[in-house]
């Protein structure tokens, strides 16, 4: 179920495009003395993140781990039989895409129209689309991408006839069709219960979008999906029961014979925080009469973290599966010692992801050599700097390195427009562009 390799003229030439980007002051954290440089000729040097010339802060991607993880989701998927879309929104990153895809990945969930375009302009052929499109100069782009390339798929949720009815009347051509005679293929969105963000409410009203579909000529029913996350007061016995609900609405409108013209069945669900039980009901699935995609969209895998994912992976219930290793540091620096209890490095909101947990101090760097975080935490975190609470024993001196582990990926990426790829040593071996 993999995308298939993206056209060489086009997502080797952007890719390409990437590493003949000038270095410059857009960049935060990089040397100074690299301005002009390429970023790949800044990449072929190899500097050292920590003696090469780099300023604080600076938000480094760890290349062990982030391969970790990347062949930990391959093999999960795999092993429980599931295409793989992961969630493009966490990284905005098409070097991480075409790493996703190159292992395997069925193609990249995304949200909006723009994470969609960008996509593209780096040759993803797949794209699932978790959110209703009902914005007109979007869906006549993304009509105009599907005439344009036969080999481009792409899917996105309704939830509501109103949004059947915009989406077909933006998409109509003059015989009331789709532009290049291909329909848009859509997903109808089964809402995780009362309360929940997006997705109709009940089967009877997913039935009801359902007929809205078909009575179109520009839109088609490829399955039904929705995001589990959002169950209320979520335990697995819950989330359980309304991935149930979701593979009987697939069930329920495969005998009804709804899905017509269409090659598979998509069933897709799926965050960071529960695909264990998504993997377990989506095995459940009976035989219906197309091939099913079991599509799930994890994304936050990619980095992890040392907070709110680290405390939700499935991983964590099941440790025989294997486990994900968080990729990311920010390191910062002490710029003031007011006190013996106190401590302020600069990094901050715009450095660092707040929104889920504060960052977690996890070593200092001092004179080439890491040392123990005993008696450091951090508390506070102002625009640009961070507040950092030191005990008896804190050993912490102006000038030293604060390493900060991360928690929420997705509010970490969109920090940073070009993050280093380090090794172990510290070298840097890649910079990661990112596109928010």
């Amino acid at each position: 179920m993999a995308d298939a390799p993206a056209s060489p003229s086009l997502a080797d030439t952007a890719l390409a495009r990437l590493a003949a980007e000038r270095v410059d002051h857009r960049f935060k954290g990089l040397p100074p003395d690299a301005d002009g440089l390429t970023v790949g000729e800044l990449a072929a040097q190899r500097r050292n993140l920590f003696t090469g010339g780099f300023t604080t802060p600076v938000l480094a991607l760890s290349a062990e781990r982030l391969e970790h993880n990347l062949a930990l989701m391959e093999t999960y998927a795999e092993r429980h039989g599931l295409a793989f879309a992961p969630h493009g929104k966490t990284s905005m990153a098409p070097q991480l895409f075409r790493r996703q895809l190159d292992r395997g990945a069925w193609g990249i969930t995304l949200a909006v129209p723009h994470q969609v375009r960008v996509a593209r302009a780096f040759g993803v052929r797949s794209v699932f689309l978790a959110n209703e499109l009902v914005d007109v100069p979007a869906l006549r782009w993304i009509a105009a991408e599907l005439a344009a390339d036969p080999e481009f798929r792409f899917l996105c949720y309704v939830d509501s006839v109103r949004g059947v009815e915009l989406m077909d009347a933006a998409l109509r051509d003059g015989a009331g069709a789709a532009p290049g005679g291909r329909p848009l293929d859509v997903v109808v969105e089964l809402a995780a219960g009362e309360g929940a963000r997006t997705g109709a409410r009940t089967e009877e009203e997913c039935a009801a979008v359902a007929d809205a579909v078909a009575a179109t000529g520009t839109l088609r029913l490829a399955g039904v999906a929705g995001y589990e996350g959002e169950v209320p007061s979520a335990d697995p016995d819950r989330v359980r029961a309304w991935l149930r609900r979701l593979t009987a609405l697939a069930a329920e409108f495969d005998r009804a014979g709804r899905f017509t013209g269409v090659a598979s069945i998509v069933v897709s669900a799926g965050g960071s925080a529960w695909f264990d039980a998504v993997a377990d009901v989506f095995a459940e699935i009976p035989r219906l009469s197309l091939p099913v995609v079991k599509l799930l969209r994890s994304g936050a895998y990619v980095s992890h973290d040392v907070g709110h994912y680290r405390r939700l992976t499935p991983f964590v219930r099941v440790p025989e599966e294997g486990a994900l290793e968080p990729a990311f540091r920010l390191w910062s620096q002490v710029v003031s010692r007011p006190s013996p209890g106190q401590a302020f490095v600069n990094a901050g909101k715009r450095d660092a992801a707040y929104d889920l947990d504060l960052p977690v101090v996890e070593t200092v760097r001092r004179d080439g050599v890491e040392l123990p975080a005993a008696g450091l935490e951090l508390t506070k975190l102002s625009d640009q700097h961070a507040w950092l609470e030191t005990g008896p024993d804190a050993d912490l001196a102006v000038g030293d390195w604060v390493g900060l582990g991360l928690s929420h990926p997705c509010t970490s990426f969109d920090k940073w427009q070009l993050v280093p790829l380090v090794e172990a040593d510290g070298t840097v071996v890649d910079y990661v562009r990112t596109f928010f």
